[in-house]
This record gives C-alpha cells, structure tokens and sequence, in this order.
C-alpha cells in the first residue's frame, strides 16, 4: 500500500556548475528513503559541494545492474518509500539510465514525478542559434561508421532541428560523416563543456566544423544541427522539384515512388509532389 510521499522522484543533476543544482533537488536528497545513482562516488562528490547530506539509503542504479535492480526498487516503492533517482548529469532516462524504472512504476500504476532543472539539450538549442520552435533529440550516433552513415541517411530531409550527443575523441570523425551525408554547408553548432569553465560553441557548416574539430577536442560534447531547408539555401519548392518527378516518371518510373523519393531526399511532402505531378500532367 503506497502513502503520499511514495513515489519514484526523476531528479535532474547539475551538467556542470553545481550552482545549477534547485532547492527541490537538495530537498529530496535529504529526505528520499533510497537515492539511486548512476555512480554512487560522483553522488558523494556533488553532495559534498551541494553541502547536503544524503538521509536514505544510496544505491546504485546504473546500465549495467539496472534490469536486476529495477524489481526491488519497485517493490521499495509500492511499499511506501520515496525513491530518488540521479545521473550523473541531467534528466534521468535521457540518454541515460531510468527508462526501465519508469516504465516498471507506470505499469505496475504507481506514482512517478520529477525534480527539473539542467539539461544540456536545451540548453545547447537555446545557444546554437538554430531554429528552436521544432527540434528532435537523435542522442549518441552509432560508433561503427557504417550503421552511423545508415542513420544520418535516415535523417536527410528532418525538417526539425537535430540534437546529438558525441564522445570528444569520436567528434571529428562524426562532423565528417555529417557533413558527407547531410552536406558540407548544413548549418550547425557544436556545444562543448556547457555551464563548465571552458564552456565553447562553435558555429558553421558541417565541413568547417569537422575541420576544426580535426585536432582533437575535449569535455562533454553536444552537436546540433539544422534541419533540412529549416536554414539552407538547398531547401526547394515543390514547383523547382516537379520537373524531375516528371521526367522521371515519364521515363517509366511508378509516380508514387518517384515523389516518395524526391520528399525523402528534399524535405518536401510527398502528397503535394504527388497531386502537383497529377495536376500537371
């Protein structure tokens, strides 16, 4: 039987600057039953510097023990506990552990609220100087070239703004793979060691940046980049894409494909190409 303060409590972390962190998230450090964290000594550390002592049970929580953790956890709170989970920097389940628990409250009908604050996502959307009002978060790129080349391609005509996470040592060769598949002149913004010391964004097309990240880059890394024709000069109309789809279905080519093809790789609405295509003929 659950009480009123029994609840899984989404915690956001400080990215950085430790002065990030809000008074509801030392609050519930104080008061939670069990404190779950992505990496208990980093936890200790930010209470140190927070001046806050932890008055539950610490617990780790993190990608390797989450599947056999997430059972007792649930359990803990249906009982009653208050349950605080933390990462190592930001929102819990964004990119990082907490999915799984979430998921496991919701099903088994129990409480699940959240403690806002720091987000490097939004963050970075708020400095890049790109379009905010649609954005999409795309996380860490797959590391082998190929499956990263296969989703960038996925990804060429996004009209939303684009939000990736990317190791320092693993950025440059990502900037190239961007700028191959999406274009070299792709607007983008390349956030490094935000609310952090050295906090840097870097601002250009995707050819320039790779060439400047070719050296080697350090700290937390987060990449964004425009949307296809959110910012370009490539964007087209459906009228300046009609000629090809004509041509092309002319030739022989199913109509449908030829404008699915053509939406796909221009952004465009494969419906309108199809019923101008029509119209024209």
């Amino acid at each position: 039987m659950t009480t009123d303060r029994a609840a899984l409590v989404l915690a956001a972390t400080p990215i950085g600057d430790s002065r990030d962190a809000s008074p509801r998230l030392l609050e519930e450090l104080a008061g939670a039953d069990v404190v779950a964290a992505e990496d208990t000594r980093r936890l200790r550390r930010l209470t140190d510097r927070l001046g806050v002592s932890v008055g539950g049970d610490v617990v780790s929580y993190h990608e390797h023990n989450e599947a056999s953790r997430t059972p007792d956890l649930v359990a803990r709170i249906g009982g009653g506990a208050r349950v605080l989970l933390v990462t190592d920097a930001g929102m819990p389940s964004v990119s990082d552990p907490g999915y799984r628990l979430v998921a496991a409250c919701v099903e088994a009908d129990l409480p699940v609220t959240c403690v806002p604050g720091p987000s490097a996502v939004l963050m970075a959307l708020a400095v890049s100087g790109l379009p905010v009002d649609r954005f999409c978060f795309e996380g860490f790129l797959p590391r082998r070239p190929g499956e990263r080349e296969r989703v960038l391609a996925q990804l060429v005509a996004e009209p939303r703004t684009m939000v990736f996470f990317e190791a320092p040592h693993r950025l440059a060769s990502t900037l190239t793979t961007m700028a191959t598949v999406l274009g070299g002149d792709r607007p983008a913004a390349v956030c490094r060691e935000l609310t952090k010391t050295y906090e840097e964004v870097r601002r250009g097309g995707l050819a320039e940046l790779a060439a400047w990240a070719a050296d080697g880059v350090r700290g937390e890394v987060t990449v964004v980049v425009s949307g296809a024709g959110s910012a370009t000069e490539a964007a087209v109309t459906v009228e300046e894409a009609l000629p090809e789809v004509l041509e092309r279905s002319g030739a022989g080519e199913r109509l449908k494909d030829v404008c699915r093809d053509v939406a796909r790789r221009t952004g465009l609405s494969s419906r309108e190409l199809y019923a101008a295509a029509l119209a024209a003929r």
